[in-house]
């Protein structure tokens, strides 16, 4: 099969400005969706949390589940969400989610029990999965080649990053205001006046990948994802980018409670972790620019090499101010690394006919691992100390460097697309 079909480049067949500025446009809108989705979908949960057991009469264990259930959710739903986008592409799929996100969110709001609040959030999994970064990255990497992928997933990606700066204050001052299920109300309204008409109006297919889409049956595209699997480079960035997300997922549930055991202020970590989020922004500059000299997979190797150090530095040194802080630095400049990175390296060698489809696979591991990893992180913590845990994080991204510099070499041997285009 030739490779002709693997990729739509800007520019090839379907009016080369035109595309971009369209292209732009979509980043623009789905940057906006992205926002509000994680924000609602996501962070607002934590601000919810003190309410929500106080009325449900349930500890924070019970009511944590809940979210802990959607991400597993989303999971399990990634692949079948990968195959719908590369088969019909991202305007009816986030459309649709959209709106069952909006629905989900006003039911949230007259809960009355566990069992209720539970079925709630399964179908808010299953809304993030149609609408959250695996199918906006798939939108994406059709309008754009490589050159203009990176920075398209980078802008995306940074207006994203606010998502927890914007609704947690947000929601905060709405439960402050009107009370908890009022302001869930609030925040569906917001949620489905901009997510549902910008995903309905502004998603689109380019007209030339639509064209390949056409040209390539079902049975071609199974035919693809069927050869990607069954290579050594996917796997090895299966195991990459779960082994991070983990690693990512449990400093992000733990670190303020480390750093607190440490000896720290309440303040003062709180404050320490908080930088967490500037430094994703940091770290993906940072990574987007290297990247124009060097490959993306060992650029983002040693990135993880280094959030390695940190967390093994940490039991060592974090008692001392400077130490925490040069600790988290190390560890924050790699947070959001992984996110821009996967797509880039996906769709510079598989191409973008089936990346939806291997993209899910992926996630449906690294998003499981983002809901397991620190429940037994915390799990570890208790019966042999934190130590451990930071030990087990160490690990974790020495392994995703170490799988990310494995696919490095197999991709000298091996060049990009063969896997699906011969």
């Amino acid at each position: 099969m030739s490779s002709t079909i693997e990729t739509a480049a800007p520019g090839t067949g379907g009016g080369g400005r035109y595309r971009i500025t369209r292209g732009w446009r979509i980043v623009a809108a789905l940057a906006v969706t992205q926002t509000v989705g994680y924000g609602v979908l996501y962070y607002a949960f934590s601000v919810f949390l003190i309410p929500m057991q106080r009325d449900l009469s349930a500890s924070g264990t019970q009511v944590a589940a809940a979210l802990t259930l959607a991400v597993l959710t989303t999971a399990l739903c990634a692949p079948l969400a990968g195959r719908w986008l590369d088969a019909h592409g991202g305007r009816t799929l986030m459309a649709t989610g959209s709106v069952l996100a909006t629905l989900a969110v006003l039911a949230w709001s007259q809960v009355t029990t566990l069992p209720q609040l539970y079925g709630v959030f399964l179908a808010i999994g299953i809304a993030s999965a149609m609408v959250l970064y695996e199918p906006a990255f798939a939108v994406i990497v059709t309008w754009f080649d490589e050159r203009g992928r990176a920075g398209a997933l980078l802008a995306l990606t940074i207006v994203a990053g606010f998502a927890s700066s914007i609704f947690l204050p947000l929601t905060g001052l709405l439960i402050q205001a009107y009370g908890w299920r009022q302001a869930l109300l609030i925040l569906a309204i917001v949620h489905g006046s901009l997510a549902i008409p910008l995903h309905a109006l502004m998603v689109r297919r380019p007209a030339h990948h639509a064209g390949v889409k056409a040209r390539t049956t079902a049975g071609a595209r199974a035919d693809l994802v069927k050869a990607a699997v069954r290579s050594r480079p996917f796997w090895l960035l299966a195991a990459a980018f779960t082994a991070h997300s983990g690693a990512a997922a449990t400093i992000s549930v733990l670190l303020i409670t480390y750093l607190i055991h440490l000896g720290h202020q309440p303040v003062f970590a709180a404050t320490i972790a908080g930088l967490l989020g500037v430094l994703s922004v940091t770290g993906r500059l940072v990574t987007t620019g290297l990247r124009r000299r060097w490959s993306a997979a060992p650029v983002a190797a040693t990135i993880f090499a280094l959030q390695g150090v940190g967390t093994l530095l940490l039991p060592f040194v974090g008692a001392t101010t400077a130490g925490a802080v040069c600790c988290v630095l190390l560890f924050g400049i790699g947070f959001g690394v992984g996110t821009i990175t996967l797509p880039h390296l996906l769709a510079e060698r598989y191409g973008t006919v089936a990346y939806a489809s291997l993209s899910g696979r992926i996630a449906m591991f690294s998003v499981a691992d983002k809901a397991l990893a620190p429940l037994g992180a915390m799990a570890l913590a208790h019966s042999v100390g934190y130590g451990w845990v930071m030990g087990a994080v160490t690990a974790a991204c020495a392994a995703a460097a170490f799988a990310l510099v494995a696919y490095h070499r197999l991709s000298f041997r091996q060049p990009s697309n063969q896997e699906v285009s011969s």
